[in-house]
């Protein structure tokens, strides 16, 4: 007999060997137990989660000449023919491939006819999203009043694309996305017998790749033998599938939460050199970066997890260096970068700015922290060491006050000089204004109307000529970056010739803008140089 790949050879036969699917396994028991069978059943979920698996097990439990409660033998003559695929009383049929309106025709005229070794008549259709519109007509009548010898059993990952109709006639089990706890104890337990020798975090990044499926899962391991012998490490892992390390992750997000620009520029270079998927380096991340969400408010509820107790404890650690509001604008970052990375020219470029961007965003403090901090100073006992430091804390943020002041009356003539250096971004900074100041950064607004134009700021160049005239304002280093405002904000000055947009009045006055806008009854809303 040939090779035998190992999803084929350790597809579970019994319902006790289903991986993550108790919730179905379960009530399919309780079903046969009671002899309270529906006559169709629809299986949901994602790829390689057991759909067809289980409903090939309920089809054998259905038919075995030697049941034992609920589970199927595995040795009569029905088990063996359905486990070969050579039943005659289980028909298996692809809806992709047979999905028109003659082969429902067919399959209903064929249901008449009673079985020949088991007291039913199943079908499997799989991939039944992929039957016609009209080949679901066709069967609706049958399904809804089958004969007695007759039990039709669907499988789809896109229930979404079943009619109603079929879906109404049908019970309803929805397999779930399969934890990584039960694929690497599964892989765990094919390794032992296969004589595999696999280390503990290879079988992780197996089950990190597999998103939920064992069946993915297992052909992974089945090419790793094949590549690398029956020795398995975490980096053998890594450079078949294009994954980041435990590690890796684990470094890229203390270098986010710490601010170190430097060691997220040599990460990014590093994942870039090995080949890296810059895309899943960014979906890897939104998830730690959940995680740490969760972990900072389950505490010690390990079940939230679907991860080793070994990663919840550094998930721990890190948690203690942020805040929820920090961790919510890193993820709304790194979800914008999702979006946009699948158009970009260079995805290392939008990586690095992207995890640049959050590193700044996990060291500003939020809004709800400097309100927590106001009202702790201003309950804080009166004692001399607590005025020292509150005295301090105000200085800093008048500090800061007066240079965002100071930066809005002066915003006009620093874009005069920044159009020195560009001039298009005059054009792009026209409708911008200082936002937030702090010691190492700047925030600058841009009127919503005008959001389009903030891809033109952030351009490298640009940006650095920003950066520099801003740092040599404030005379102090600084970075800078941009938010778009939302509704028609108020913080946007409404002097307009002090922004050195030009006064409408005098457009008014000149006969040429007048005859046209007498001739259209017009008005003047906005004026570009």
């Amino acid at each position: 007999m040939g090779y035998e790949v190992l999803a084929r050879k350790w597809r579970p036969q019994v319902f006790a060997d289903v991986v993550g699917q108790n919730h179905v396994t379960q009530t399919l028991h309780n079903a046969i137990k009671s002899d309270r069978l529906a006559h169709a059943y629809l299986f949901v979920g994602p790829r390689g989660t057991g759909k067809t698996t289980t409903a090939r097990i309920l089809a054998k439990a259905l038919n075995c000449q030697n049941r034992k409660g609920s589970e199927p033998c595995n040795t009569c003559d029905s088990c063996k023919e359905i486990m070969k695929g050579s039943s005659l009383d289980v028909i298996e049929i692809d809806g992709a491939s047979n999905r028109g309106i003659d082969d429902a025709r067919e399959l209903r005229d064929n249901v008449r006819y009673a079985p020949i070794r088991g007291p039913f008549k199943i079908y499997i259709i799989d991939e039944v999203h992929q039957l016609s519109k009209d080949a679901f007509n066709a069967l609706l009548k049958t399904l809804e009043e089958p004969p007695p010898h007759v039990k039709f059993f669907f499988a789809t990952t896109e229930p979404q694309k079943v009619l109603t109709t079929i879906l109404s006639r049908c019970q309803r089990f929805d397999l779930r996305r399969i934890s990584i706890a039960d694929i690497t104890a599964q892989l765990q337990k094919i390794s032992k017998a296969e004589g595999i020798k696999i280390s503990a975090d290879a079988l992780l990044a197996i089950a990190r790749g597999a998103e939920g499926g064992l069946r993915d899962a297992e052909s992974a391991l089945d090419q790793l033998v094949s590549f690398r012998g029956k020795t398995i490490e975490e980096a053998d892992v890594l450079s078949v599938f294009g994954l980041i390390s435990r590690a890796q992750l684990e470094g890229l997000t203390d270098a986010i939460l710490d601010g170190n620009i430097p060691a997220i520029i040599e990460a990014v270079a590093a994942i870039d050199q090995s080949g890296n998927d810059m895309q899943r380096v960014v979906l890897e991340l939104l998830d730690q970066f959940r995680n740490l969400l969760i972990v900072m408010h389950a505490g010690k509820n390990a079940a939230a997890f679907d991860l080793p107790e070994t990663q919840i404890d550094t998930l721990k650690k890190q948690a203690a260096k942020s805040s929820d509001g920090r961790l919510l604008r890193i993820i709304e970052l790194l979800i914008d970068a999702d979006s946009r990375m699948r158009y970009a020219l260079s995805k290392r470029t939008m990586l690095e700015t992207a995890l640049i961007r959050a590193s700044r965003a996990a060291t500003v403090a939020t809004i709800d922290e400097l309100m927590k901090q106001v009202a702790a100073l201003k309950s804080a006992p009166a004692a001399s060491a607590t005025v020292q430091e509150d005295q301090a804390a105000y200085d800093v943020k008048k500090k800061f006050t007066d240079d965002l002041e100071r930066l809005k009356t002066a915003w006009a003539d620093l874009i005069e000089h920044i159009s020195k250096g560009a001039p298009q971004a005059k054009h792009y900074l026209t409708d911008t204004v200082p936002l937030n100041v702090s010691e190492t950064h700047v925030t600058i607004g841009i009127d919503p109307e005008f959001a389009g134009e903030r891809s033109n700021l952030e351009n490298p160049r640009t940006l650095l000529l920003i950066q520099k005239t801003l740092s040599s304002f404030l005379k102090r280093p600084v970075s800078a970056d941009f938010s778009v405002l939302t509704g028609k904000s108020k913080l946007l000055p409404t002097d307009a010739p002090a922004r050195g947009i030009p006064d409408k009045k005098k457009y008014y006055e000149n006969p040429s803008v007048r005859s046209v806008l007498e001739t259209f009854s017009g008005e003047i809303t906005d004026i570009r140089e």
